[in-house]
C-alpha cells in the first residue's frame, strides 16, 4: 500500500458524530499537567519576582546590600536604572538594579560587621 493510497483512505474516514466527546477526554491529561505546572513553578517564581522588585523599589542611600556576585556595600546614590554602591573607603562603583541580590536588614549588618 503507498501512502497516498494511505493518505486518501484515511481522508475518507471520518470520526463518527460521538468521538468529540473522546477527543476532551484525551486532552484532560495534557490540561492537567499544564495546570500542575503553572501552580507548581509559575505561580512562585512570579511572586519571587514581585518580591524582588520591590525589594528594589526600596531601597534608600544607607541601605546595606549584597550584590548577585557577592559584593557587600551601602548604597550611596539611587538613580533610575542603577544604584551606587561604596564598597569600601573611596571606593564608589554603579551596579544595576537587577544585580542586587539581598538587602540586610539590622540583624544581619550586626552578623556581617562580626564576622569582618
Amino acid at each position: 500500500m503507498t501512502f497516498l493510497t494511505f493518505f486518501s483512505l484515511s481522508q475518507q474516514q471520518t470520526a463518527p458524530a460521538g468521538q468529540s466527546g473522546n477527543m476532551l477526554v484525551g486532552l484532560l491529561p495534557f490540561i492537567l499537567v499544564f495546570v500542575i505546572f503553572y501552580l507548581l513553578i509559575i505561580l512562585p517564581q512570579r511572586k519571587k519576582q514581585k518580591q524582588h522588585q520591590q525589594m528594589i523599589n526600596n531601597l534608600k542611600p544607607g541601605d546595606r546590600v549584597i550584590t548577585s556576585g557577592g559584593i557587600f556595600g551601602t548604597v550611596m546614590d539611587v538613580h533610575p536604572d542603577r544604584i551606587e554602591l561604596k564598597i569600601a573607603a573611596n571606593v564608589k562603583v554603579d551596579v544595576l538594579k537587577s544585580a542586587i541580590a539581598i538587602v540586610l536588614t539590622e540583624k544581619e549588618k550586626s552578623e556581617a560587621r562580626e564576622a569582618t
